[in-house]
């Protein structure tokens, strides 16, 4: 299998979910499902073989709170902060940018660090499935 780098965004305040997320702890790094962050949920499902070790975008503000779950999971991975949010675009942009410089055909699998995903096995099958199209060239969603 092909290896897939994994981007994760998780910069935003989520200020929707108040007050269960706030400015100090969002969403993605509070524990809502289950009795692990979605943050850590999200790096759980890319913690196989398929995958490179991930890409975690996110503001000055959450460096520490992603470095903390980071090392709570034993996971290696590359931090890029954000100087300003300016949304997702710009997040894959420097994600796509940065895992080039590895390889040049790079496989980029942007996740968002707040959603809840129950059946990892079924999420690995899935990006497996779109692995040869993005082979070909395709934007696979």
């Amino acid at each position: 299998m092909t290896k897939v780098y994994p981007v994760i965004l998780c910069g935003g305040v989520g200020s929707r979910l108040w007050p269960l997320s706030r400015k100090n702890l969002p969403k993605q790094f509070a524990t809502i499902t289950g009795d692990q962050s979605l943050f850590h949920q999200a790096l759980s499902r890319i913690d196989s073989n398929a995958f490179t070790d991930p890409i975690i975008i996110t503001s000055e503000d959450y460096r520490f709170l992603a470095q903390k779950q980071l090392h709570e999971l034993e996971i290696e991975g590359s931090i890029i902060l954000e100087p300003e949010g300016k949304n997702t675009a710009p997040a894959v942009f420097a994600a796509a940018i940065h895992s080039s410089l590895s390889q040049s055909d790079a496989i980029v699998l942007v996740i968002p660090s707040d959603h809840h995903i129950p059946d990892s096995d079924a999420f690995v099958k899935m990006v497996a499935t779109g692995i040869a199209a993005a082979q070909n060239g395709a934007i696979v969603t």
